[in-house]
């Protein structure tokens, strides 16, 4: 594949610069589906400068993997907040974000992988990831506290419960597609509500510390008849 070498840039157009590599990094990433098959090289070829031009605006490869998969996952919130229909309920806007969440995940697995590979600080995918997705689920937390729906309290040991939950099945999804999921939308929604209206009866009928047999004598007693 042939490159037209890059013309030199004008004075104060480094954000521009920047922004080129971050779009390169991010379509490479894309194709090539792993982020060892990325190099600054590869990076540098295709937006036509030179690998040290692009040490000046990212101290190494890790460093610009992150900026790119934090520029990614910024679209996480508009998707979360699209999925979110305000005339609906608290709890079933709850379940909704989470379905947004895991489609989001699956439609960018590497950039999803590497946003959930661990790091021993937080880091600019954290930052996003706590402004989208966080948020989101806290505030609609709070409203059903609010509602009395959820125990009125602390809304993070809630939020964590969910973001659990949409995690694992996000990155089971991307890791072993071929398990025999069925309809994946559906499979995520019936996870999703059961994490909802298991988190209403505990809270509202049953208690923070009922049992499992005392959970499914309660469902046997209250069992639906067709």
């Amino acid at each position: 594949m042939n490159f037209t070498p890059r013309q030199r840039s004008a004075r104060g157009s480094g954000a521009e610069l920047r922004a080129e590599i971050l779009d390169a990094t991010k379509k490479l990433l894309a194709r090539s589906g792993h982020v060892d098959a990325v190099s600054i090289r590869q990076i540098a070829k295709i937006v036509g400068v030179t690998p040290p031009s692009i040490y000046r605006h990212f101290a190494d490869k890790d460093q610009l993997i992150e900026s790119v998969v934090a520029q990614v996952f910024e679209d996480l919130n508009a998707e979360m907040l699209a999925a979110s229909d305000p005339n609906e309920s608290p709890m079933e806007r709850l379940r909704q974000q989470g379905l947004a969440y895991v489609r989001f995940a699956r439609q960018h697995p590497e950039q999803y992988r590497l946003a959930m590979t661990p790091g021993e600080t937080a880091g600019a995918v954290d930052q996003v990831l706590t402004s989208s997705a966080f948020a989101h689920f806290a505030a609609t937390v709070t409203e059903c506290m609010n509602l009395g729906v959820i125990t009125p309290g602390d809304p993070v040991p809630v939020v964590l419960e969910l973001w659990t939950s949409a995690h694992g099945i996000a990155s089971l999804l991307i890791a072993k597609p071929y398990l025999p999921w069925g309809d994946v939308e559906a499979f995520t929604d019936r996870v999703m509500r059961s994490i909802c209206v298991g988190r209403v009866v505990i809270d509202n009928v049953l208690g923070a510390d009922v049992s499992a047999d005392a959970l499914a004598q309660w469902a046997a007693e209250n069992r639906r008849v067709s």
